[in-house]
């Protein structure tokens, strides 16, 4: 019997994804302090973000999808770390799983495929913030040769409360 790992795959996002990865996104706005977005967005407000991860460049949009019903299990982004010009090699990366994906290696494929496609782009570095705390992603980071270069404390304000974000960094 294959493993679950064999029955996912990863390719880019397409436009006909929106709708679902709005869906994934906005249980982290709704539930989580992982994004400090505050507001769900309709996929039309999240049409602009998507068209800005093209197939190709620094900034992608990669999908997991279950081979079979090609359901999205979740995405990893890349994406300008900031908008000034001498930042242009450096990029920020996330993750965002379906709420029923997590431990399934999803995460681990997404990187794969993302880091993949990002080796040949004119890149040196690429950052991670993880709102604190998040054992599970700071592992995953981890695994993937990241490593944490400071914590910004109480930097957000969500829920009623005050989050850290650990920052993570990886050379290319």
């Amino acid at each position: 019997m294959p493993s679950e790992r064999t029955e996912v795959q990863v390719r880019p996002g397409v436009e006909g994804d929106l709708d679902a990865l709005t869906d994934i996104y906005n249980h982290y706005v709704r539930e989580t302090p992982i994004t400090f977005d505050t507001v769900i967005f309709t996929p039309e407000e999240r049409r602009p973000w998507l068209l800005s991860h093209p197939e190709d460049g620094p900034h992608r949009l990669m999908v997991a999808v279950t081979r079979d019903s090609q359901r999205i299990l979740g995405y990893a982004t890349s994406s300008a770390f900031r908008p000034k010009p001498a930042y242009g090699t450096s990029v920020e990366v996330a993750i965002y799983l379906a709420p029923d994906a997590g431990g399934r290696g999803v995460g681990t494929l997404l990187y794969k495929s993302l880091f993949e496609a990002l080796a040949d782009e004119d890149l040196h570095r690429v950052y991670a913030g993880i709102a604190q705390p998040n054992e599970a992603s700071a592992r995953l980071h981890e695994r993937f040769g990241f490593r944490h270069v400071g914590t910004y404390r109480e930097v957000g304000r969500k829920f009623g409360r005050y989050w850290d974000v650990a920052w993570y960094e990886k050379e290319l």
